[in-house]
């Protein structure tokens, strides 16, 4: 529907709606799954991101600037800021333990019952720029969309 006023294009649709709401979590969960999967094989945090702001932006479209920052629960910039925050981390931890800049780090966690958990500054800089990704996208979506308003 075209909004006589504004010339913008208003999404009213039941169907849109509703599969907004069914394919956020579905979205996020799965950019989860890449950004976790990605240290070792194709995926990561670029991806991750792109796939969870694709998400969101859905979500804006279908309900609204209000409805989204309420569902958010933080600034887009506030995000961007700690995806920042963890890619310096991940590199500042090498340093430490008397390696070079950025050089990877990888701890082995046992859970017991031979289950082990592998962590690593690898991991935490892709969560980095999943959330730099996420950030960066949604500030942009959300300042354009709320001058449009």
């Amino acid at each position: 529907m075209i909004d006589k006023k504004s010339g913008v294009v208003k999404a009213n649709t039941v169907i849109l709606h509703t599969a907004a709401l069914f394919l956020l979590p579905l979205q996020i969960l799965f950019s989860v799954f890449l950004l976790l999967r990605g240290h070792d094989e194709p995926g990561g945090g670029f991806i991750a991101g792109l796939v969870a702001s694709g998400a969101v932006v859905l979500y804006l479209f279908a309900h609204g600037v209000e409805s989204t920052r309420r569902i958010m629960r933080f600034d887009p910039r506030d995000i961007l800021g700690l995806g920042l925050l963890f890619g310096v981390i991940s590199g500042l931890i090498a340093p430490f333990m008397g390696e070079p800049f950025f050089t990877a780090q990888w701890w082995t966690l046992y859970l017991g019952a031979e289950t082990e958990i592998k962590l690593s500054t690898v991991l935490l800089f892709d969560i980095g720029v999943y959330f730099a990704v996420l950030g960066t996208i949604l500030t942009v979506v959300v300042s354009l969309t709320e001058a449009e308003e």
